[in-house]
């Protein structure tokens, strides 16, 4: 019971806790893209470098706020400064609204031309992120390191494996479950939010019954913009903040996104724990967990790992294809992706 107890831990530990913290992250990713799709009707290639420039605005406030001497130790500086980050990075995209996607718009061109606009947008705010922070990892996580450690779970529970809970997961876990709450209340109980849900129905319809178009774009993209800086955030402070990174979570938000079905909320958050688990438990070396529950001369000779970290955005791609080959419209949506 003792060696079935520690490979539980163990696997919670190194998979289970990651798998939730990161989940959280994409969730938050693939629902700023999918509320874009819902109301403009176009897949947001940007969206990965809207998380990196609210991020690294995030980052200058929180260093400022940090040479001040502010904090709220044991919490992160960051979620002071998110905020600020916020309040930029919607002023920024609306602005992008205005500037490019308005005209196209008023055009009523193909959704093709709305996904290349937003790849030059892509280009455009990767060049200026890189120009301004620099291509280097940067650090800004602080406060209290974890909530309990390994040694303080051993300790408590006599066991020969440990459980540790950092406090960035602790609150990764809890902005993600107050934003989806507050989100879903947002959609379903107020009037802004169904004059959304009929513009995404039916954008027409929606237009001859009164709705203002034009503010519900804005609240789209201020949502989505919002939704992404506190994923950025939240990521940079549970990894750490890599410019080029967010290019490549593209990847996984996008299949997030598609698995769970493209204009679907329920489906983003669905889909971003699916790619999420996927990741972790096929790049997990299960040789330390198999040694709690097999005989030593029944162990392998290698680590037990389905695929090599470096392949993990390779299963991301996978369960792309597969569900675009399977069901294009994903788990929970009624519009093709």
């Amino acid at each position: 019971m003792e060696g079935f107890l520690n490979a539980i831990v163990l696997l919670a530990n190194f998979a289970l806790v990651p798998g939730l913290a990161y989940g959280s992250q994409l969730a938050l990713g693939a629902l700023g893209v999918t509320l874009i799709f819902a109301v403009l009707r176009f897949s947001n290639f940007a969206h990965g470098e809207t998380m990196s420039i609210g991020a690294m605005v995030t980052i200058f406030f929180t260093w400022a706020l940090q040479s001040w001497g502010v904090s709220i130790d044991p919490l992160p500086t960051a979620l002071l400064a998110l905020p600020v980050g916020i309040v930029f990075t919607v002023a920024l995209v609306l602005l992008t609204d205005r500037l490019v996607y308005a005209y196209y718009r008023e055009k009523r061109s193909e959704q093709v031309i709305f996904l290349i606009a937003s790849v030059g947008v892509m280009f455009v705010t990767a060049g200026l992120i890189r120009f301004i922070i620099g291509p280097n990892d940067q650090i800004f996580t602080d406060g209290a390191r974890f909530v309990f450690s390994v040694r303080d779970f051993r300790d408590a529970t006599g066991l020969d494996e440990g459980l540790a809970l950092k406090t960035t997961q602790l609150v990764t876990l809890v902005t993600a479950l107050v934003c989806v709450v507050a989100l879903f209340l947002f959609l379903q109980k107020t009037r802004t939010g169904k004059s959304m849900r009929a513009y995404a129905d039916n954008e027409d319809l929606a237009t001859l019954s009164g709705i203002d178009a034009g503010r519900v774009v804005t609240i789209a993209w201020t949502l989505s913009a919002t939704l992404a800086v506190i994923a950025g955030v939240l990521y940079g402070l549970d990894k750490s903040y890599k410019p080029f990174v967010f290019q490549e979570l593209l990847l996984p938000i996008f299949a997030a996104a598609i698995v769970g079905g493209l204009g679907s909320p329920v489906g983003a958050i669905v889909g971003g724990y699916v790619i999420a688990f996927a990741e972790v438990l096929t790049t997990y070396a299960y040789k330390r967990f198999l040694g709690h529950l097999l005989p030593d001369d029944w162990l392998p000779d290698g680590l037990a790992q389905l695929l090599g970290t470096e392949y993990k955005f390779a299963v991301a791609f996978v369960i792309l294809v597969i569900t675009l080959l399977i069901r294009p419209t994903g788990l929970f949506n009624r519009r093709s992706a």
